[in-house]
């Protein structure tokens, strides 16, 4: 049985959902989203709780019921609190700023880098070497901060590039004379 999916999933105040066949839409502070899940579970709203269970015994239903509680629990916290990615920059002149919807980002490159920030998605940079990616999507907002990681990662000799914060770059030695 799955431990996930026996948990059902409590909805905090000012934040409402409705089921429409397999369809979920939570609704919240931050905004609404909807879910679709399979014909292998049903979804029930009782009392403040969203309950997940599965149709049958097969795998696949198992599988689905986690998945499914899972979601349902992301579009919960996404439409009440929402998610947050911050990146760090490290490298001598290494630098981010937000020019309308365009992130800037001078990484060291022949030329500056201009980041096209997706609807859905706010990206701010408090300071030079920070920045800061929010929204109430939580793929989305991790794709998206994965896309600038991805113009300059971590070296591991001086570790020079974008990183998560609180991320470890394991560190290499250098040529040995």
């Amino acid at each position: 049985m799955s431990r996930i999916g026996k948990r059902p999933v409590a909805l905090p105040s000012g934040v409402e959902a409705n089921i429409s066949g397999q369809t979920i839409e939570v609704k919240g502070p931050k905004g609404a989203r909807r879910f679709t899940a399979t014909d292998d579970v049903t979804l029930t709203v009782d009392d403040g709780t969203v309950s997940v269970t599965p149709r049958g015994k097969s795998k696949r239903a198992r599988q689905q019921w986690g998945m499914s509680r899972t979601m349902i629990q992301n579009l919960v916290t996404g439409v009440s609190d929402g998610f947050r990615k911050e990146l760090e920059i490290q490298g001598v002149g290494y630098r981010a700023q937000m020019q309308g919807n365009v992130l800037k980002l001078n990484l060291g490159l022949s030329h500056d880098v201009d980041f096209e920030v997706p609807d859905g998605v706010t990206v701010t940079t408090p300071k030079q070497t920070s920045i800061l990616v929010e929204g109430i999507d939580d793929q989305q907002v991790g794709q998206v901060a994965a896309n600038i990681r991805d113009w300059r990662r971590p070296e591991p000799y001086k570790g020079k590039g974008i990183r998560y914060k609180g991320e470890f770059i394991f560190r290499k030695e250098g040529k040995k004379k």
